[in-house]
């Protein structure tokens, strides 16, 4: 007679519906993320702009996550999950239909606003999706669930950067062009118009295609979570989840980790650049970072079955450290292979902590804790900036200097290596201080 008890499902068939619908959302906001970044190449060429300027597209985008995290879920303590999906995918669509109006204007603001409205509406998905995949079934099985629903976004943006890359990037006339900035201005204008329309036409589709999945999720039912109608102070919440080490830590590792995150994927093409690789056989190396992080996330989650996620996430951060001194320190292709690298140890750290994070809260404390790790992303409107600043440190080229050896493109990854040195530290703390002191009390 077998009296071990029954192993927990991680998705079970009466909720595999709405988990398959919710999962689409991850998919999405993998999109918005991937066919962004190459545009800051694509702007800073046609506009003309440094690579500090051109980083307002990732101040934007990750900015807008910021600003709006913590509203959507004070709306979704009184509203249900569904309403703030609904919400998040209408402000979505707006943010991306907003790319018309902006490629008419030719303003460079006006395509950083519609970026900014857009990930409005993925602080919403983010806010709602994450914790209502983590309730979505036994406690146990949470962050193995939400490894598994965030194994489907690297699907988004795997086709995000093929779009960028072949409908954007193939098609920019600025980017045949050697020195952009000594034509003609009569020439430069033509070039220019021609070249926002091309930046503009993804995202107005985008825009188009969300309306659609709007549709579609007014037309299904989806499951209400029991604690719903539950709403206590917001700000008892907030001083018990700052009394919670392992959640506040877990915050700091995360506006880390996405800050590491967009840096190795936006200056690809900057680290390309260094060692004459034009922007689109970049684009390629990028699609090949992505691969590794779709790998990463399937083997992560596979993983996690059988040993801690605190543990694990310690041993993907070393691995992320080394290629990340690889980076810095070893000049050339082969450097390169070592910044695509860096996105197979990635894949597991952003689902991994947001697990752990809220692995312990209460459905009420998870929907404001939730908040904070979305905001966390504004990791990647800063440090991304940041690293801009140090590869102009000598002028806007990519190399105009040498710092400990290296040039200044190279140094620059230093930022991302710091990050993942904190992040193998957190997954270090909980496993020593959380998960083998849980294992020993069971015993």
């Amino acid at each position: 007679m077998n009296n071990s008890p029954e192993k927990p499902v991680v998705v079970s068939k009466k909720i595999l519906v709405p988990f398959i619908l919710v999962t689409s959302l991850f998919v999405l906001w993998g999109f918005a993320n991937a066919v962004t970044d190459p545009m800051v190449q694509a702007f800073k060429k046609v506009l003309e702009l440094s690579n500090s300027q051109a980083a307002w597209v990732q101040m934007a985008f990750y900015g807008g996550y910021f600003c709006m995290a913590l509203p959507a879920a004070m709306f979704m303590r009184k509203y249900s999950y569904k309403t703030g999906i609904l919400i998040g995918l209408g402000l979505y669509a707006v943010g991306a239909l907003l790319f018309y109006p902006a490629a008419i204007t030719e303003q460079f603001w006006f395509f950083c606003l519609g970026l900014y409205v857009l990930t409005f509406g993925l602080a919403f998905l983010e806010t709602a999706a994450n914790p209502y995949i983590l309730a979505m079934g036994d406690k146990r099985t949470a962050t193995q669930r939400l490894n598994l629903a965030q194994a489907f976004n690297p699907i988004g943006l795997i086709a995000g950067l093929f779009v960028a890359q072949q409908f954007v990037l193939k098609n920019l006339q600025s980017d045949d062009i050697a020195d952009f900035s000594a034509l003609e201005e009569a020439s430069k204008v033509l070039i220019r118009t021609s070249d926002l329309l091309v930046i503009r036409n993804p995202y107005v589709i985008l825009g188009l295609v969300l309306l659609g999945i709007f549709v579609l999720f007014v037309m299904n039912k989806m499951p209400q979570s029991k604690d719903e109608g539950a709403m206590p102070s917001i700000g008892k919440t907030f001083g018990t989840l700052l009394k919670n080490k392992k959640y506040a830590l877990g915050v700091l590792a995360q506006i880390v980790y996405v800050g590491a995150q967009i840096m190795c994927w936006t200056y690809i093409y900057q680290y390309a650049e260094a060692i004459q690789i034009s922007a689109v056989t970049a684009g390629y190396y990028q699609m090949a970072a992505f691969i590794l992080f779709t790998v990463g996330r399937a083997i992560g989650t596979y993983l996690l079955r059988f040993t801690s996620a605190g543990k694990l996430l310690m041993l993907f951060s070393l691995f992320a450290i080394a290629c990340a001194a690889g980076v810095m320190f070893i000049e050339g292709v082969l450097g390169l292979y070592f910044l695509i690298a860096i996105s197979f140890f990635m894949s597991l750290m952003f689902p991994t902590i947001y697990g752990i994070a809220l692995e312990d809260l209460t459905e009420e404390q998870s929907k404001v804790g939730s908040a904070g790790l979305i905001m966390a992303i504004v990791g990647g409107a800063l440090m991304p900036k940041a690293q801009g600043m140090i590869i102009d440190y000598g002028g806007n080229g990519v190399a105009d200097l040498q710092i400990l050896g290296v040039a200044e493109v190279n140094f620059s990854f230093i930022l991302p290596l710091l990050c993942f040195i904190y992040i193998a530290w957190y997954g270090r703390h909980i496993f020593k201080h959380h998960e083998v002191k849980t294992v020993t009390t069971s015993l």
